[in-house]
């Protein structure tokens, strides 16, 4: 029985057996206390041998069926035996809309899903499922995008399932007798999810004032977000700016389908000629 006064949550990632791994505690844990609990996978489809073991993993914890994006696997080809695209070649915002519809039916509280290096391996659909969820958690709360996946919804919170720096000294070894490289300790300067605020900074002598700065133009994706949203812009900047990075640093996406129109979606804009935040 659900109890009204706990969080639902949901999980996002991209292979089955993501959820066990990396949040089957909190998943387990949070069903175990009456919250509503769900998981959406990125990869492999209905009519693989995966998805069965995915289906009693998650009736073990509670989290209800498998809900699939329906991508291929970017590692293996029999992920998708029916030809679907991988992941990390699917258009951005083809991606983030089939994730807004999930979050708009589900209407979860709480989103966890992958870090931003993509845990300790840096499987290229660890690093695209984050990407997708961020701008999918921005999207589903804005009623101009996505009309078609139902009602807008916005999550309160968004946490990225990460591991700590002892655990990567610990798995080293045991990755090494499996014949897998130890993971390098990789570390981000600052938290993916964490709320900035802009620092204030005292301007150099003879430096212009801020007001002596051209002003941005009004497409500008904070003062859009803050203008139509009523949300804060910073955050939500940031998440858009952390995921072009992420693209730039992995390269898997270009054109037309990458991060500027996903960009230029969540601006209000239904062109592809908007500036990708940086």
């Amino acid at each position: 029985m659900n109890h009204p006064h706990l969080p639902s949550l949901l999980g996002v990632f991209a292979h089955p057996d993501d959820e066990s791994l990396l949040a089957g505690g909190v998943l387990a844990q949070h069903h175990a206390a009456g919250a509503r609990t769900a998981v959406v996978t990125a990869t492999w489809t209905t009519n693989t041998h995966r998805i069965p073991e995915l289906a009693d993993a998650l009736n073990i914890l509670g989290a209800g069926g498998p809900r699939l994006l329906g991508y291929a696997d970017a590692r293996n080809p029999a992920s998708a035996p029916g030809g679907a695209v991988r992941l990390v070649d699917a258009p951005l915002d083809e991606a983030v809309g089939r994730l807004v519809a999930h979050i708009r039916e589900l209407q979860p509280d709480i989103v966890v899903g992958h870090d931003a290096l993509g845990q300790l391996t840096g499987h290229p659909d660890h690093r695209r499922a984050h990407q997708i969820t961020l701008l999918a958690v921005e999207a589903a709360g804005l009623p101009h995008l996505y009309p078609e996946a139902g009602e807008p919804w916005q999550p309160t919170a968004l946490y990225a399932a990460t591991h700590p720096e002892s655990g990567v000294g610990r798995l080293g070894p045991l990755l090494q007798s499996v014949g897998r490289p130890a993971p390098a300790r990789r570390t981000c300067r600052h938290s993916d999810l964490a709320r900035h605020r802009p620092k204030r900074m005292r301007p150099r002598p003879g430096s212009r004032r801020p007001s002596d700065h051209p002003a941005r133009p009004p497409s500008s994706t904070a003062a859009r977000l803050s203008s139509e949203a009523g949300t804060a812009p910073v955050r939500r900047a940031n998440s858009l700016r952390r995921a072009a990075r992420a693209d730039r640093r992995t390269g898997s996406m270009s054109g037309p389908a990458g991060p500027a129109a996903a960009a230029a979606r969540i601006q209000g804009h239904p062109g592809t000629d908007a500036r990708t935040p940086r």
